[in-house]
C-alpha cells in the first residue's frame, strides 16, 4: 500500500494445539527482561480523564478488550459537534452542512494519519470491526472466491473473522482451512506454511488475540503469503491492535485491515476498513443508497468515487468526529507510552496470579508477544461465578468464550476470565482483581 496521500473533502484439519498456558517462572523471568524502557504513565492522572472513573473512585473496570472508557475530551467534541456544526453533510448547499461534510473529512484524516494510512479515501468508515470484515467478506469474496478455492483463518480468531469466511466457504463451495496454534498460544508458522498453495485466496487473522492477548507477527505472515499464496489477499482483524500499538497499516504490506473505534477510546458506532485501493475499486458497493451513488439510470447504477462508494445513507459524523479525538488523547500520550504502561500492569497481574494457587492463565509467557489482556481460570469456580464475585468489588472483568468458541475448544475449557488493562488503569486495580479472585476462593471452598 504504497502510494502518496490523497483526500476526497466530498463526494464526487490437523490435531488441536493443547491449552496455551504462561508457566509462572516464565512469567516472572520475562517480565524483568522484556519491560520496555520508556518512562511509566501517571495513571491517577488519567483516571481524572475519564468521568465515569473520576466520579467512581470504587470501579474497577478491566474490561477495555470489550469497550474502552471515553475520556472527557472525547465526550466534549461530540457535543460540541452536535451543538455548533450538525447537519446533513455532502448534500447541503448551505454553510451549515459545509461544516458537517468538512469536519467528517477532517476526522477521516485524522484517522488515517494516526493509523498511517497514506491514501485517505482508502479508509472506509464502518461501524466496527466485525461490519468492516463482514464487508470484505461480501463485497469481494462472493465476486472473487470460487468453488475448489480455499479460505484460511486461525483456530485463534474472533467469530467476527471466522464466521463470515465460514459461511462464505459454505455458499461458495470452498474450503475453510484452519491453522492450529502452537501450545503456548500462537499462530503455527510451521502449519500455517503447510496450509498456503495455489488454491489460497484469503487469508484472515487477528494482529492481537481478544482471548489470548497474542501479538501475531503480521509483517512476517504477510511476506509467507506473498511467497506461498501469490493469489490470496491478507485480512487483518485489528480491532485489539488498533488501540494498544503503534499501527502503521501501510507498513504492514496487509490487503485490508479492519478497526473500531470504541475499543480505542471513541465512541460505539464508528470504526473503519482500510484497504488496497485497486482492490476497492474493483469490488462491488456493499450497501446501496444515498452518498455512493454517481448516476442512477432507469436501467443501470454507476458508483461514487472511494470513499463514499461503500458509505450508503447518511454517515456518522458525530462518532467520527469522536474518534478522531481519541486519536489525539492517545498520541498525546504516545503508542510507545501506551505499550509500556500496559506491560508493566501485565508483568504486575502474571506475576500475582501465578502466586494465587489453582489459577491458571493462558497465551504466550514472555510480555514482547503479548498485549493487554490476561485470560485466566481458577480451580474450581466457573468464570462466570468468579466475575459475579469480582463485581461485589467493584471489579469489572470478562467472562465467556469471548467470540472464540473454536480456541475454548482447543484450549478444553467452557471458558475463561478475561481482565484487560489500558490507560486509565493503575496496579490498585490489579490489587483489586487479586483480592477478589481470594475472595471468590474462600467462598467456593478453594
Amino acid at each position: 500500500m504504497k502510494s502518496q496521500r490523497k483526500t476526497v473533502p466530498g463526494p464526487a484439519t490437523a490435531a488441536p494445539a493443547g491449552p496455551a498456558t504462561a508457566a509462572p517462572n516464565a512469567t516472572a523471568s520475562g517480565a524483568r527482561e522484556t519491560m520496555p524502557r520508556t518512562p511509566r504513565i501517571e495513571p491517577k492522572t488519567r483516571k481524572a480523564d475519564f468521568p465515569i472513573l473520576a466520579t467512581r473512585q470504587d470501579l474497577h473496570y478491566l474490561d477495555s478488550a470489550a469497550t474502552s472508557q471515553k475520556p472527557a475530551m472525547v465526550l466534549d467534541a461530540i457535543r460540541q459537534y452536535y451543538e455548533n456544526d450538525n447537519a446533513n453533510p455532502h448534500r447541503g448547499a448551505y454553510d451549515l452542512s459545509a461544516r458537517a461534510t468538512q469536519r467528517y473529512h477532517d476526522a477521516r484524516e485524522r484517522v488515517a494519519d494516526f493509523l498511517g494510512v497514506i491514501d485517505t479515501p482508502t479508509l472506509i468508515f464502518t461501524r466496527g470491526t466485525t461490519e468492516a470484515l463482514n464487508l470484505v467478506a461480501t463485497a469481494w469474496g462472493r465476486t472473487n472466491i470460487r468453488k475448489g478455492e480455499e479460505i484460511v483463518v486461525t483456530a485463534m480468531e474472533h467469530h467476527a473473522n471466522f464466521v463470515p469466511w465460514q459461511q462464505l466457504a459454505i455458499q461458495a463451495h470452498a474450503k475453510l482451512r484452519i491453522c492450529e496454534l502452537t501450545p503456548d498460544g500462537r499462530i503455527d508458522i510451521a502449519k500455517l506454511t503447510k496450509l498456503l498453495g495455489s488454491k489460497t485466496r484469503v487469508v484472515a487473522f487477528s494482529h492481537v488475540s481478544n482471548a489470548l492477548g497474542t501479538i501475531n507477527p503480521v509483517a512476517d505472515i504477510v511476506e509467507l503469503v506473498r511467497t506461498k499464496a501469490p493469489h490470496a489477499i491478507v485480512v487483518v482483524d485489528g480491532a485489539q491492535a488498533a488501540p494498544h500499538l503503534r499501527v502503521r497499516i501501510e507498513e504492514l504490506g496487509v490487503d485490508f485491515y479492519a478497526f473500531s473505534g470504541h475499543k480505542m477510546l471513541g465512541p460505539m458506532g464508528i470504526g473503519g476498513l482500510v484497504g488496497r485501493r485497486a482492490l476497492l475499486e474493483e469490488m462491488p458497493p456493499y450497501q446501496m443508497g444515498g452518498d455512493m451513488i454517481e448516476f442512477v439510470g432507469d436501467d443501470r447504477t454507476t458508483w461514487n468515487v472511494l470513499p463514499h462508494k461503500f458509505e450508503a445513507g447518511t454517515p456518522n459524523v458525530a462518532d467520527a468526529v469522536g474518534l478522531a479525538a481519541a486519536c489525539d488523547y492517545l498520541d498525546g500520550i504516545g503508542m510507545d507510552q501506551v505499550r509500556a504502561h500496559e506491560v508493566q500492569l501485565v508483568a504486575s497481574m502474571l506475576v500475582r496470579l501465578a502466586a494465587v494457587s489453582g489459577v491458571r492463565t493462558y497465551g504466550p509467557g514472555d510480555l514482547e508477544s503479548r498485549s493487554g489482556v490476561v485470560s485466566f481460570t481458577v480451580d474450581g469456580i466457573h468464570p462466570h461465578d468468579l466475575s459475579t464475585v469480582l463485581d461485589q468489588a467493584g471489579v469489572c472483568i470478562r467472562a465467556g468464550h469471548h467470540c472464540a468458541q473454536p480456541l475454548m475448544r482447543r484450549l478444553d475449557v467452557p471458558a475463561t476470565a478475561r481482565a484487560s488493562v489500558y490507560v486509565y488503569n493503575d496496579t490498585s486495580d490489579v490489587d483489586a482483581l487479586i483480592a477478589g479472585i481470594e475472595r471468590a476462593k474462600t467462598l467456593f471452598g478453594g
